[in-house]
């Protein structure tokens, strides 16, 4: 795609953690052009550079500083808008974005669940995407809604999908240890994390079970058939910055050994084409015994890929694993705009 046939694409909420890392990515992007930058009245009318208090590494992309902030009105001139918006806002604003005619890429929580909302990963279930022929068929919207899955869950899915496929996957026992950065700015007290774990994040461990399920659904003609499983999961806030970490004993319905797992791991194409953000390698199988770790691993393909270790077996259940993304890039803002990626490649641009 050359540059003048760059598509138009908008930020809202822009000036927040996650908009500050659409703005970084989308920079330079080779599809993208960003042409609007939205957020709320607070920050409207002021140049981007002012409106925002610039808190990822770097700084703020030069061509955009100058940037006049928009407000949060479907009358930006993009045609794709990729929304960093809380979820009570975005629950409220992006289907009048999406009935006004933009393609909607949200990171937000609000509409994950909706039956006619796709909730993305491109590698494992890109064939999700023609859910919104149904959504725009029920809805009357000349846009649409395609939403990014929870941070957290996004990696045990990414290596989960594999052996679902290979071996059925039921049952699925998982504890987070989530970085500080996931729950954006300024975030957690340094006198709650420091030198301490945090055992609740609220509603993090709901978001766990509903998710997964449809993640690893099957698309039919009559919307996304849920698979049999079962999951169950703790979560917790540690101090660590950046790459979400959880530990998963999972059962299959035919029970795989080590080897067999690491070999279906390691044999795993993705399923979304050749996207520009989507890595040649989706999954890394790490066979150190300390390995995965965040300080690590959560860099993999540009923090695009999952890092998969301490594949055992489980004396509970069928297999013991641990797995390291990152949270702010594959689990948020990167996430998205490869979904925007998919939309553009299945024609929907």
């Amino acid at each position: 795609m050359s540059q003048r046939e760059k598509i138009s694409v908008g930020i809202l909420g822009a000036t927040g953690a996650v908009g500050q890392r659409f703005v970084q990515l989308l920079a330079d992007h080779p599809w993208f052009e960003i042409t609007a930058l939205a957020a709320s009245e607070r920050s409207a009318g002021q140049r981007y550079v002012d409106a925002c208090q610039w808190v990822i590494p770097g700084d703020p992309p030069a061509a955009l500083a100058d940037q006049t902030v928009q407000p949060l009105e479907p009358n930006l001139p993009a045609r794709i808008l990729f929304s960093a918006l809380p979820s009570g806002i975005a629950q409220e604003m992006e289907p009048d974005f999406a009935r006004a005619g933009y393609l909607m890429c949200s990171n937000a929580s609000a509409y994950r669940n909706v039956t006619d909302v796709p909730l993305l990963v491109p590698e494992i279930n890109g064939d999700h995407v023609a859910l919104v022929d149904h959504q725009r068929a029920q809805r009357g919207w000349s846009g649409l809604i395609v939403t990014s899955p929870n941070c957290t869950i996004t990696g045990p899915a990414m290596a989960l999908k594999p052996l679902h496929t290979a071996f059925g996957l039921r049952k699925v026992f998982m504890t987070s240890m989530q970085a500080t950065s996931g729950a954006g700015y300024p975030g957690v007290s340094a006198l709650d994390i420091l030198g301490n774990v945090v055992p609740y994040i609220p509603g993090e461990e709901e978001k766990f079970q509903q998710e997964l399920q449809k993640l690893l659904g099957t698309f039919s003609s009559e919307g996304i058939v849920m698979p049999d499983l079962l999951v169950s999961g703790h979560a917790n806030r540690v101090p660590v910055l950046d790459g979400h970490t959880v530990s998963l004993s999972v059962g299959f319905d035919r029970s795989p050994t080590p080897e067999e797992a690491i070999e279906v791991l390691r044999a795993y194409k993705p399923v979304c084409g050749d996207l520009p953000s989507s890595p040649d390698r989706l999954i890394f199988v790490r066979t150190e015994p300390d390995r995965p770790q965040p300080r690590r691993d959560r860099d993999a393909a540009g923090g695009m890929a999952v890092s998969v270790g301490r594949i055992r077996t489980c004396p509970i259940l069928d297999l013991r694993m641990t797995t390291v993304v990152h949270n702010t890039l594959r689990g948020a803002a990167s996430g998205a705009i490869l979904n925007a990626e998919l939309l553009v490649a299945k024609g929907y641009v």
